[in-house]
């Protein structure tokens, strides 16, 4: 059997089980809105702390 033939079928076994737990996995409802805001706030959080390591 050859290696690479293998690593594509891993490949493609990992994809199509992520594929379907994404599928059958619970939906919630979020505020897409917040989401965007938490992004928001813990980057500036992390460009903060970044510019205070450097001495900015």
């Amino acid at each position: 059997m050859n290696k690479k033939n293998f690593y594509v079928g891993m490949g493609m076994g990992i994809m199509a089980v992520s594929a379907a737990a994404m599928v059958m996995r619970p939906r919630k409802k979020r505020c897409m809105k917040s989401a965007v805001g938490k992004a928001l706030h813990t980057m500036g959080e992390m460009a903060d702390s970044v510019c205070d390591t450097m001495g900015w």
